[in-house]
């Protein structure tokens, strides 16, 4: 298996870094209420270019939260634990608005049409 080397210049990110960055998606998109009407505008091309990603996250705030549910529903059934469940369901339970807000955000910057 081949490892892979920075190059000089290539900056390595932490594992905290990388795991915000494979559950939050703030760090694709840029403000919009920033700079000229050619940077604002710019930004909202970039911001929807980007929101291509978004089912992405959904998808995996999906699998995180179907993941918990099974976790708690193994504890409170087989151990017979259902106070001990909570700490599962309720990550799981998080994961519905989470991706409420993802596909609320994706509907948008599909369906609203570009600022002048």
């Amino acid at each position: 298996m081949a490892v892979h080397r920075p190059a000089s210049g290539e900056r390595i990110m932490s594992f905290s870094t990388l795991l915000y960055r494979y559950f939050f998606f703030g760090w694709l998109f840029k403000d919009v209420n920033r700079g000229n009407l050619f940077e604002r505008s710019a930004a909202w091309r970039h911001n929807r270019d980007q929101a291509r990603w978004l089912p992405t996250y959904m998808r995996r705030w999906m699998w995180w939260g179907l993941f918990f549910y099974a976790l708690g529903a193994v504890v409170e059934w087989l151990l017979q634990a259902p106070a001990f469940s909570v700490v599962f369901y309720v990550p799981s339970a998080l994961s519905v608005p989470v991706n409420a807000v993802i596909g609320a955000a994706w509907i948008g910057l599909r369906l609203v049409p570009a600022r002048a």
